[in-house]
């Protein structure tokens, strides 16, 4: 992709050719209804986000994606324009700049209060005990995330229409925070389907957790992937992306490098950056220096805290650390007060209601037990306050606690920072689980699960020498004002804009190497150990192709499994969803097992073949069934493919807009005449309702080939690409080392490591013949003689070397 060239504005606002089209829960302004007109007026929204976006989108003629705020009954209700006197930085945003998303109201609770709030937002900020894990809520954040990708198809639609993008310059699709981890993946499905040009981006405003954590999550696997299908993937700091990338590589067996921080999905190259956030610094400073004084006493040391309501932000642990300073520093008494303002929030959820009344219950135990008559030691604000306030009450605080157990960055610890304009500044007291605490290195760190730690450290903030003060804070001042908003905003274009080359480093992984299955399979296969190598047909020796005719196996994968069915440690079968003599037609190498039709026919190297019996009734069915799909859904392209005992309904050339219906309807009547119906690459198989599928059929094939022991006898690869070949990887879970051949889209899978293409898969048998031709020859063998009975057993003669130097090495 072509760089994008970023334009600074004589505000020092980052600008970009191309257009900025964002999507968030919400747009940045919430509508609401006049009570005496009944007409929708804008609420301008506050935010760091706003101030650095809103102008970028605005300049370039961008779009931004968001619910309003509002459930409306009318969704082409028209959204109105800025009021005329609104100076706020949406302010130039017109109306038709804005995509509303509007969705039913229950979907939405479930959505956002039963999904990202009761969910997301414990776990991934490393409190998982507080997480619900609701099915149900997941389906509906599906929904939801489903929906806003169309939403944002149309705004990139309606973007290009414009001329608003380019194949040089096209636009950039930036998504965000926790709300919209899935959306990207449909919209870059939909953008491919229909050839619209655009960039992808998400960026996190909450944690990331560790693999340990985020491995609770029963649709873990889902949202990596969703995040995965954009380009770039921000987030605060450097531990977030180490985290994520980590999840990528254990979760779902992604080929990562840490150093560059790229991951492999689809075969596509994804980078992941640390792009920490900053705040509108001027502003602040304006405010600072602008603010009426609020604080009348001047005898008194104020310790500030300024949080949401949240049982992240730290504030019980915070009020004991007060209690601890004033019990083992008596000094303090009268002469320091705690001024802690909690912004109400999600009033109606019971664990929110419950930690009001226990923070209620701690303040006035504190307040009751140090009181004079002419000091309290705790001031308590359960409200909002305006800007101004706060920055006045920044300005002249002598401490600011800023302890959060966990959070994503915290802006408030900056705001502060801002403020600080008096001659002797306060002292910012971090935790070193806010992202501000990894970079905010001259404030002094706290760990509030410490509580007499942290009363420790909040007596040496108090009693700080000037000069130090001074010192700190003109280091913090100085680096808040080079990294602020903007900066921000400047990062993110660069980044986004640049994804062939910038200086960070390399951005795109290299192909998969021989070396690289070291590491997947070295230690597992180690040197002493044979190999069965159980392998998919379609998609992964030979590449999809839109006829099964046309899907042929190239010929340097056709040498290199001649060459390992050739060696007397390397057992290699071929498991296909094809019937079994097409699929030994099409790989045509003599010495190996076929497997058919998902196992349901099996031939053996010396030339037996297992048939699984089928019921009776269906015989007759498979005709059946065949001559209904020919009648009712062979059309526009789709066509039925009949494999003997399974039928295998095509739809690979359909054009994508009539295939959802006449998928539909072929599942309808495969199901009807009492077949399963199952999901392959652009296909639908028709299956019949026996208990066998590649999963029993490798068990079988391991069992008669090496007997009821095998597990103890070799080692096993399993490499295939789509559903069918799970039931295997889910049989040999934990007794074999599997790959599966994955696209973009999300998939959910049991194997070990994911493969971007056919061309990894022979880089995978290439380092097999490299292992398994290095060694010596085996003086061990086996003899394998079949005999008739229920189905084929194999009777194994062991010749022992008779000198031990013949052995393995």
């Amino acid at each position: 992709m072509a760089d994008t060239e970023i334009i600074v504005t004589n505000a020092g606002e980052p600008s970009t050719k191309a257009s900025l089209i964002v999507v968030s829960n919400r747009l940045p302004f919430v509508l609401t209804r006049n009570a005496k007109t009944k007409e929708l007026e804008r609420k301008a929204s506050a935010g760091g986000l706003v101030t650095a976006v809103c102008p970028v989108v605005i300049k370039g003629s961008g779009l931004w994606v968001g619910w309003s705020g509002i459930h409306l009954e009318d969704p082409n209700e028209a959204i109105p324009e800025s009021n005329p006197y609104d100076q706020t930085p949406t302010a130039g945003l017109k109306s038709d700049q804005v995509v509303s998303v509007n969705i039913d109201a229950k979907i939405f609770d479930s959505y956002y209060n039963g999904c990202c709030n009761k969910i997301f937002w414990p776990l991934f900020h490393s409190m998982p005990g507080r997480a619900n894990f609701g099915g149900e809520h997941w389906h509906d954040y599906v929904t939801v995330n489903k929906h806003f990708a169309v939403r944002t198809i149309e705004a990139l639609e309606k973007c290009l229409a414009k001329n608003n993008g380019s194949e040089k310059n096209p636009p950039i699709v930036w998504i965000h925070d926790y709300h919209l981890m899935l959306a990207a993946n449909w919209v870059r499905e939909h953008a491919e389907e229909k050839n619209l040009p655009c960039r992808l981006a998400f960026f996190l405003h909450i944690p990331f957790p560790p693999w340990d954590i985020f491995r609770l999550l029963p649709w873990s696997d889902e949202i990596l992937q969703g995040m995965l299908g954009c380009d770039l993937v921000g987030f605060h700091i450097q531990d977030y992306c180490l985290n994520f990338v980590d999840c990528c590589q254990r979760n779902l067996g992604c080929r990562v490098d840490r150093n560059n921080l790229l991951v492999e999905h689809g075969g596509r190259t994804v980078r992941i950056r640390p792009l920490p956030i900053g705040i509108p610094y001027e502003r602040f400073v304006n405010l600072a220096q602008n603010a009426p004084k609020v604080l009348k006493t001047s005898k008194q040391q104020i310790i500030l805290g300024v949080d949401r309501l949240d049982y992240t932000k730290g504030l019980v642990h915070r009020l004991m650390a007060f209690e601890a300073l004033l019990l083992k520093y008596p000094q303090h008494k009268e002469k320091v007060s705690l001024l802690q303002i909690s912004v109400p929030s999600r009033t109606d959820v019971k664990e929110y209601r419950e930690l009001k009344e226990e923070v209620d219950q701690l303040v006035g135990r504190i307040n009751g037990r140090f009181t004079t008559a002419n000091w309290a030691p705790i001031r308590y604000i359960y409200d909002y306050v305006s800007q101004d306030e706060l920055a006045a009450l920044y300005r002249d605080a002598a401490v600011c606690l800023v302890t959060p157990l966990r959070d994503g960055m915290n802006l408030v610890a900056k705001e502060f920072v801002a403020c600080q304009i008096n001659e002797v500044p306060g002292v910012l007291v971090i935790s070193p689980f806010a992202g501000a605490g990894e970079m905010m290195h001259e404030a002094l760190l706290c760990n509030p699960y410490e509580v007499n730690e942290a009363a420790e450290v909040i007596h040496r903030a108090l009693t700080m020498p000037e000069d130090e003060r001074v010192l700190r804070m003109a280091r913090l001042r100085r680096r808040e004002a080079e990294c602020d908003v903007s900066h921000w905003m400047r990062c993110f274009l660069k980044a986004v804009g640049a994804l062939e080359m910038d200086d960070v480093g390399t951005t795109i992984m290299q192909p998969v190497s021989v070396d690289d299955f070291d590491d997947y399979l070295l230690k597992y296969i180690g040197y002493n150990h044979k190999l069965a190598l159980l392998l998919d047909y379609d998609g992964t020796l030979a590449p999809i192709a839109p006829h099964p005719d046309l899907a042929t196996l190239s010929p340097e994968i056709k040498n290199v499994l001649f060459k390992l069915s050739n060696h007397s440690d390397v057992y290699v079968a071929v498991i296909s969803g094809r019937n079994v003599d097409n699929v030994k037609k099409m790989v045509g190498i003599e010495g190996i097992t076929y497997a058919g039709n998902h196992g349901l026919e099996i031939l053996h190297p010396d030339g037996s073949k297992f048939v699984h019996p089928m019921p009776i009734e269906y015989e007759d069915k498979v005709s059946q069934l065949l001559k209904a799909l020919q009648d009712s859904v062979c059309r526009d392209g789709a066509w039925v493919e009949n494999k003997g005992s399974l039928l295998t309904f095509h739809y690979r050339e359909t054009p994508t807009q009539l295939r959802p219906d006449m998928v539909d309807k072929a599942r309808s009547l495969i199901e009807k005449y009492g077949f399963r119906a199952t999901e392959a690459h652009c296909a639908l198989e028709a299956r019949p309702p026996v208990q066998w599928n590649k999963g029993r059929a490798s068990i079988y094939i391991l069992r008669t080939s090496f007997g009821v022991d095998w597990n103890e006898r070799i080692k096993i690869i399993y490499v295939g690409d789509d559903l069918t070949d799970e039931d295997a990887m889910v049989a040999l879970k934990g007794m074999a080392r599997t790959f599966r051949v994955t696209s973009s889209d999300i998939v959910k899978t049991a194997a070990d490591h994911r493969l971007p293409s056919t061309d990894s898969v022979y880089t995978l048998l290439k380092w097999v013949e490299r292992h398994f031709m290095g060694r010596k020859a085996r003086a061990n063998s086996l003899t394998y003689r079949p005999t008739r009975g229920d189905g084929v057993q194999m009777q194994m003669s062991l010749e022992v070397a008779t000198s031990a130097n013949s052995l393995d090495v």
